[in-house]
């Protein structure tokens, strides 16, 4: 017997709390979840997963989609990749776990968009930065932005191009200043561990500039909450997902950015989509 098969498990309520590792039953695993390196991300015209068995190394999360994600100024998003009823998300470290469980959990129903995810061993998005907007750390700030009290949350996924070659073209120094961070290292071009906004040169000017991204999507600048972001790569971009306790957190955040991110310049957004993440009782 292989190893995968030694693992199996009956997919379902049961299943998915053994996975959870956040320490409540009722929320499901991948979202607090410790990121794993790769994802199979998928929206349906579906109504739910089918009981089958999967591998205890993979994570599965589901969500029911829900109204209220506007299309912003940028998107070129066409109508079979906006919205849908099911999204599914599988993640785990053995790629081939995630693809038989992804090949397992097939729902009954119409396939809108899917994409393989990864994450690079240096936590790198393909443009050769790592992102790091402030996200909810402690169990009390998952309680206060990510989780509802019923153990639900609110996901939303966006599938991204990036102009890779066009980004690849600036100097290394407008590359920082476009994200706002050091890109060897990620520290912020404020200095320190933290995003330092205030932060200005001898010449009155902010050290990060006002067009830059880690500026333009703080929730300080954005006036909304803290989303937790858990976003993978793939051939062309980005898979950018969200979990939050209100869609208008990521909603404040979008206009804010779409009003003058500099990163936006070479990010097209060509799938989007709001579910909610239900409780496992």
């Amino acid at each position: 017997m292989s190893p995968l098969s030694r693992r199996r498990l009956l997919y379902g309520a049961a299943a998915i709390g053994l996975l959870g590792g956040c320490g409540f039953e009722s929320r499901q695993p991948g979202v607090a979840t410790p990121q794993q390196l790769h994802a199979d991300i998928s929206v349906w015209d579906a109504s739910s997963l089918p009981s089958v068995q999967v591998s205890s190394s993979v994570t599965v999360t589901y969500g029911h989609g829900i109204d209220g994600l506007p299309e912003f100024p940028g998107d070129a998003v066409q109508p079979q990749d906006l919205g849908g009823r099911l999204f599914l998300q599988i993640c785990g470290d053995d790629v081939g776990a995630v693809r038989d469980a992804a090949a397992r959990l097939r729902p009954d129903g119409r396939l809108r968009w899917r994409e393989q995810g990864f994450c690079n061993s240096d936590r790198t998005n393909v443009l050769g930065f790592r992102d790091g907007i402030v996200v909810p750390k402690t169990p009390l700030e998952f309680d206060q932005e990510v989780w509802l009290p019923d153990g639900s949350t609110i996901a939303v996924v966006r599938r991204m191009k990036l102009d890779v070659a066009g980004f690849a073209a600036l100097p290394v120094g407008d590359q920082e200043r476009v994200f706002g961070r050091r890109k060897h290292d990620a520290v912020p071009l404020s200095g320190g561990s933290e995003v330092d906004l205030s932060a200005k040169t001898p010449d009155g000017e902010y050290v990060i500039p006002a067009d830059a991204h880690v500026r333009r999507a703080h929730p300080l600048t954005a006036g909304a909450g803290l989303m937790l972001r858990r976003s993978y790569n793939y051939a062309e971009g980005l898979l950018f997902i969200s979990y939050q306790r209100e869609l208008k957190t990521f909603v404040n955040t979008m206009y804010r950015m779409v009003d003058g991110d500099a990163l936006l310049r070479y990010a097209t957004t060509t799938s989007s989509a709001a579910f909610r993440v239900p409780p496992l009782n």
